[in-house]
């Protein structure tokens, strides 16, 4: 009688253990593929609730329905203008063809790896075609913003940028979607997230962008010199025209006042003898005045007009 009883209990564990592999339960989250001996059988289970396999020999493969987020693992690379830049990048992506998708790949850990290998491979593609500038700025409809490392010290203006971040992101979003596209994976977005100068060559970068900022400062301060003398100039040209002028004017003004004082003189003393004697009396001792003081000695003939007025005084 016991052995029938543990025969029973056997074949009772058996069974719960047999009802228990055969069900399974579908999340809202993921979808489901059935695989019998390693090999999918049956479609791809999308919706949510219980469900049954059948035990021991059919497996469910669970696989996520949700956007999955990429982030790469930051590398060295060189831009163009051959600068070593440590870019980081990170993306979002979900599986697109479940089926395709295991079959190529079975699980998250080899698409993130696969997703290392051609984002990363693309984004160094990427980076290589392009100079710095362009790989760090966005235009944003605005002129490109003062960067010390991509100053053109010949003419003093910036750079122009033709493509920018975003289209570079653009440009390894196309070229990767193709390829991931072959493992049932749809890349949503890839973005930069960190450039940093290499450690290596940041000391040579900030030296590079000191010396060309002192070369523009240097540029500056000589054109403001050069304006400066520019200015100076103008103003001692006009400082000489000015006063130029105002002699000329004051020699005028003088010179009619003579004038206007001699008519008036020769009006006032030419009436008569008299007055004319009385005006050469007054200007010979205006001449005295002028040129004899204490300290004078003047040797003079007896013809000249100076001694004639001396001569008649007792």
């Amino acid at each position: 009688m016991k052995k029938y009883i543990y025969v029973a209990i056997a074949f009772f564990i058996i069974l719960l253990i047999a009802g228990y592999g055969s069900l399974y339960r579908v999340n809202e989250t993921e979808q489901v593929i059935i695989t019998q001996f390693g090999k999918p059988v049956g479609g791809i289970d999308n919706d949510a609730g219980l469900k049954i396999k059948v035990p021991f020999i059919q497996k469910a493969n669970r696989i996520e329905k949700r956007i999955l987020l990429w982030d790469g693992v930051a590398n060295d690379m060189p831009t163009k203008d051959k600068l070593y830049i440590t870019v980081d990048t990170f993306g979002r992506w979900r599986i697109k063809d479940p089926l395709q998708y295991f079959l190529r790949l079975r699980d998250e850990r080899s698409a993130q790896s696969r997703l290392d290998d051609i984002l990363g491979g693309e984004t160094r593609n990427a980076v290589a075609k392009h100079k710095l500038i362009e790989i760090i700025r966005t235009t944003k409809g605005r002129e490109s913003e003062v960067d010390p490392l991509l100053v053109n010290a010949d003419r003093g203006r910036l750079l122009t940028i033709k493509r920018g971040r975003r289209q570079i992101e653009e440009d390894i979003y196309k070229a990767a979607s193709g390829k991931l596209s072959e493992f049932g994976i749809e890349l949503l977005d890839i973005r930069f997230k960190r450039i940093n100068y290499n450690e290596s060559v940041r000391q040579k970068i900030y030296a590079r962008m000191i010396s060309e900022r002192q070369q523009i400062a240097e540029r500056f301060r000589s054109e403001g010199a050069g304006e400066a003398a520019k200015i100076i100039g103008s103003k001692e040209k006009e400082l000489q025209r000015i006063e130029s002028e105002a002699y000329q004017e004051i020699q005028t003004i003088q010179g009619v006042a003579d004038a206007k004082a001699t008519a008036i003189y020769t009006s006032a003393y030419n009436q008569s003898k008299y007055s004319q004697e009385l005006y050469t009396f007054v200007k010979t001792l205006e001449t005295y005045r002028s040129v004899i003081d204490a300290n004078t000695t003047l040797v003079l003939t007896t013809e000249s007009d100076i001694y004639g007025l001396l001569k008649g005084v007792d």
